[in-house]
């Protein structure tokens, strides 16, 4: 895991994603890019050069001095020598948040993203959760979200919650290599809901092999019974005390996300643990 990338609005819930980050790049030695994107009102252009195509003067000046005041303010995010450990880039762009966010992941070949989220009752969830929920939704690498900063800098215990489904190889190799960098133990987990009710004998038999295909060496299997996938998660979560919950999600989007929605994305706005997703196509 070489490059990190961490979105900051200079909030408080983008610094506690930046020192998750910090903490992370230590032990995976990683660098970190940090993102502060300047949008235009009314404008979903995306500029990598920093110009700006705006006919009205005024508009632009106000723009230029975003631009100004956001590259102070991330150069001293950069500069901070509580972070002087690893090594930290700063990076401001114009355009929408979303686009920049996707246009820096394949620029810069990012292998993880970090990002900070608020609970379902916060006001700012209207802003800083959107764009979470579509980074979560549509991302190409794994995305770290963070409500507070975890009160241990290991994940000692990951929480692998599993839909059973044979897509998930990729991401069970991620998982695995964070139990390899942070000597976790895996909980695989199996939420049983009313509407999709397996067997305990057919889901200890499923992730025997699934564990055996990983080869894994520390781990537990797990069947949890709820109303719904996603209270189960965060529900076994809280009761192993876990450090992390890693889960894939299928991304979908338009009508099917309307009338599926998306787990992954009610986990990460429920939970006060760091949740890691991948989208598996």
């Amino acid at each position: 895991m070489k490059k990190i990338l961490v979105p900051v609005d200079f909030s408080k819930t983008s610094i506690i994603a930046l020192d998750t980050a910090f903490d992370i790049a230590k032990k995976a030695g990683s660098e970190i890019l940090l993102l502060h994107v300047v949008e235009e009102p009314g404008n979903d252009s995306f500029s990598a050069s920093g110009q700006i195509n705006v006919g009205d003067w005024e508009d632009r000046l106000f723009t230029y001095r975003l631009i100004e005041k956001s590259k102070k303010q991330l150069e001293k995010l950069v500069l901070d020598a509580k972070y002087k450990d690893v090594k930290l880039e700063g990076i401001v762009r114009v355009g929408n948040a979303f686009h920049g966010m996707t246009t820096i992941i394949a620029e810069q070949k990012v292998d993880l993203v970090i990002m900070g989220t608020k609970g379902s009752n916060s006001l700012s969830e209207m802003i800083i959760g959107t764009n979470t929920e579509r980074v979560v939704r549509h991302a190409k690498v794994p995305v770290l979200t963070v409500q507070k900063k975890p009160a241990k800098g290991d994940f000692k215990n990951i929480v692998y919650a599993t839909s059973m489904a044979g897509d998930e190889e990729v991401f069970s190799r991620i998982v695995k290599r964070a139990q390899q960098i942070y000597g976790s133990t895996i909980h695989l987990v199996r939420i049983n809901t009313p509407s999709d009710f397996q067997k305990d004998q057919a889901v200890r038999e499923y992730m025997e092999k699934f564990a055996k295909k990983l080869q894994l060496k520390n781990f537990t299997i797990n069947i949890y019974n709820d109303f719904s996938t996603e209270e189960g998660i965060v529900r076994f979560a809280d009761y192993v005390n876990a450090d992390m919950i890693a889960m894939a999600t299928h991304g979908r989007t338009g009508f099917a996300h309307v009338i599926a929605g998306s787990v992954a994305e009610e986990v990460v706005t429920h939970s006060k643990r760091p949740v890691l997703t991948f989208v598996v196509r």
